[in-house]
């Protein structure tokens, strides 16, 4: 995981210096094959969850996919970061407000407990989706934009958080991402803790 973070700022930081292009974010279960030339990424059912970046300065590129799930084509037109998700699952992320450590140990309510379940259940069921809500439902062999900021920072599923912090004054952009057995898990243990103790 470090060496993909560091490989990500190095990567982003030349993007950025070069004012092109795209960051991509392959998520894909054991190791995915990405042949930039042919345009091509392969994908097979492997062992655990891994992610693959590449940085690409084209004003168009479109990729052929054959993964687990089948055969697509998905095309890249806009300038950030994307990411393609060659798993047999789905992948549901969100936009991370920044937090400092002292608002992170704050104590959250019942109401907003509840809020949190909700929106979580809306996400599973890819609901209440939509780029103004900075959320995602990325199914399989699917292709997301998800910002113009080739800096932002994604924590794929099965990571932990990194601690992140301000940088000349700005609030770090933040992505979470999960898989949809995560959500789900994520759900019921926030339903246990809505239950008044007996």
């Amino acid at each position: 995981m470090k060496n993909l973070f560091a490989f990500f700022v190095v990567s982003s930081l030349l993007i950025a210096c070069a004012g092109n292009d795209k960051t991509i974010i392959i998520m894909s279960k054991g190791e995915a094959s990405v042949d930039l030339n042919a345009g091509t990424i392969q994908a097979k059912d492997g062992a655990g969850h891994e992610e693959k970046l590449v940085a690409v300065n084209k004003a168009n590129i479109s990729f052929k996919l054959n993964t687990p799930a089948g055969e697509a084509t998905v095309e890249l037109k806009e300038n950030g970061l994307y990411v393609i998700n060659v798993k047999n699952d789905t992948i549901i992320g969100s936009y991370q407000p920044y937090t400092s450590a002292s608002q992170a140990q704050k104590v959250i309510t019942q109401e907003s407990l509840s809020q949190k379940i909700d929106s979580l259940q809306l996400l599973s069921e890819g609901k209440n989706v939509t780029a103004a809500n900075r959320n995602y439902f990325i199914l399989p062999n699917q292709a997301t934009f998800i910002t113009s900021n080739p800096l932002a920072q994604v924590v794929g599923p099965y990571h932990q958080m990194r601690s992140a912090e301000k940088v000349d004054g700005k609030d770090p952009e933040i992505y979470r991402f999960y898989s949809i057995k995560e959500i789900r898990e994520m759900i019921t243990k926030l339903r246990a803790l809505t239950v008044a103790p007996e």
